[in-house]
């Protein structure tokens, strides 16, 4: 497992819910980490390799009175990740909550993607988010939620995110039959499937008038921002308790 930083603002027993997020240095990811502190739950930021932005994460959690702690870890290793689901368990007594926001986005037509970038999609995005579903499924205690994301390219397909939306089909195919598979077990499995929405991911490489374009689309005519994304995260970890096996566009109305 990566080196780990490690900060807590309060005790176990002042902490009634426990959530993973996975991802949780920046973008979506950190939104919906700093969200779900908001609503009280101590919350693990997971990182890849930005130890930096993951402490600036727990930091400002813990400044608005929350309870969070930074680990790493690759979510295609399952050792790495069982270390880490773990140590959740070890600091705070169990786990409540598992957000799977890491994933990676290369872009090209089909038939000039280079299958090194496929094959490295194919291992964060669908064996990442498979070792950590298997891992929430061992885990989470009644009452929790797993909540993956895809994308609302699996709608509207479009050109050149082909390899992209292969990825996040697998992860919807998973991820709606593990919340039958859990049957009995008072857990909540949905998927979140973001628009286009203003994060590094999503804007790097676009000129502006693409960005322009792209915004004009919704009929809010703006990107979606990652707090609009951890919004619909949070109604899903926490009240949305008859919300299973379903896939959440969140996307502003794009069709």
């Amino acid at each position: 497992m990566s080196n780990e930083t490690e900060t807590e603002s309060s005790t176990t027993s002042s902490v009634p819910r426990v959530a993973i997020v996975t991802g949780a240095s920046g973008g979506i990811g950190r939104a919906t980490a700093e969200r779900l502190a908001r609503d009280g739950m101590a919350v693990v930021v997971h990182y890849a390799g930005n130890t930096s932005r993951a402490d600036e994460t727990v930091d400002t959690i813990i400044r608005s009175g929350g309870t969070a702690v930074a680990l790493g870890g690759d979510v295609a290793d399952e050792t790495q990740m069982a270390a880490l689901f773990e140590k959740t368990t070890e600091l705070y007594g169990g786990i409540d909550v598992v957000v799977n926001t890491a994933g990676i986005m290369m872009l090209a037509p089909l038939v000039d993607l280079d299958l090194a970038d496929f094959d490295a999609m194919m291992r964060t995005n669908v064996r990442g988010t498979f070792v950590v579903s298997q891992l929430a499924a061992r885990h989470l205690r009644p009452g929790g939620a797993l909540i993956n994301f895809s994308t609302s390219v699996e709608r509207l397909q479009q050109p050149t995110y082909t390899a992209y939306a292969a990825t996040k089909g697998a992860v919807e195919g998973m991820t709606l039959i593990l919340a039958r598979e859990l049957r009995g077990r008072d857990v909540t499995v949905n998927v979140v499937a973001p628009g286009p929405t203003a994060t590094p991911l999503f804007l790097d490489g676009k000129p502006q008038q693409v960005i322009d374009h792209i915004a004009s689309l919704a009929p809010l005519e703006r990107l979606g921002t990652p707090d609009d994304i951890a919004e619909s995260v949070a109604f899903l970890a926490g009240p949305a308790r008859w919300v299973n096996g379903q896939v959440l566009y969140v996307n502003g109305g794009i069709a």
